[in-house]
């Protein structure tokens, strides 16, 4: 079992940056073995969305409508995603929640996932 906890979330205005982080917490086993890991966001109203994803081999794939503005990374040494989001545009604000699992489910991106985060609110107001 793992755990995750997300934290950077916050107020910036249009056009600011923002750095998430994902905490996994857990055994060194249960943690050696997450080979999959991304990120989603929920905005009041719509369906969560997948924003980006990183392999144990490091391929990121990121939604389109963030493609060239976020940045998703990972230090193994510290279990941590990071979400760098810069060029933060009002359509961005939602919850944003991390997510890991050990095996590829789902038939395609942003695939599924089994182990979530509590979520932290980015607010970007114009």
């Amino acid at each position: 079992q793992v755990q995750l906890v997300e934290s950077g979330g916050g107020s910036v205005q249009a056009g600011g940056s923002l750095r998430l982080s994902c905490a996994a917490i857990g055994s060194t086993y249960s943690l050696y073995y997450i080979n999959y890991m991304g990120w989603f966001r929920q905005a009041p109203g719509k369906e969560r969305e997948g924003v980006a994803t990183i392999d144990s081999d490091r391929t990121a794939n990121y939604a389109d409508s963030v493609k060239g503005r976020f940045t998703i990374s990972k230090d193994n040494a510290k279990n941590t995603l990071y979400l760098q989001m810069n060029s933060l545009k009002p359509e961005d604000t939602a919850i944003y929640y991390c997510a890991a699992n050990y095996v590829r489910r789902g038939g395609t991106w942003p695939y599924k996932y089994d182990y979530w985060g509590q979520g932290t609110q980015v607010t970007v107001s114009s």
